[in-house]
């Protein structure tokens, strides 16, 4: 499957139906975040549940009063690797400048990660897919 560079969020949804139309609900995340902004129009793409069945994750509830991660364990994100750490492994921004921590990676690497481990200021991710 090709993912579009201009992706700018990726989670699970459910389908809802309300009279006449069906609503599909963003995370409140996604737009605390910037990733979208209310009142602007997008184009959505639906994946099929199937797919991503081993991802889903159940949400859990996290004190507000600190800003949250842009990332939760199972997710499965692209990223671009634009440094490397003190231990070798590579480093990739995303929402914010969150820090996502990629072993065996190397600078200008894009590649389709799991996160692993969601720490307040980093988490970890295990590369699953290198873009060739």
């Amino acid at each position: 499957m090709e993912i579009s560079d201009k992706l700018l969020c990726l989670f699970n949804a459910d389908v809802r139906e309300e009279e006449d139309r069906y609503v599909v609900e963003v995370p409140k995340r996604e737009v605390e975040t910037g990733s979208v902004e209310p009142g602007e129009a997008y184009r959505v793409a639906l994946i099929s549940r199937a797919v991503e069945s081993a991802s889903e994750s159940t949400e859990t509830e996290r004190p507000s009063s600190e800003p949250q991660p842009p990332v939760e364990p199972g997710e499965l994100r692209y990223v671009e690797i634009e440094d490397i750490g003190k231990q070798g492994d590579g480093i990739a921004r995303v929402e914010r400048g969150y820090v996502i921590i990629v072993p065996g990676t190397d600078v200008g690497d894009r590649v389709k990660i799991e996160v692993s481990e969601v720490k307040s200021n980093f988490a970890v991710g295990e590369v699953i897919e290198e873009e060739v």
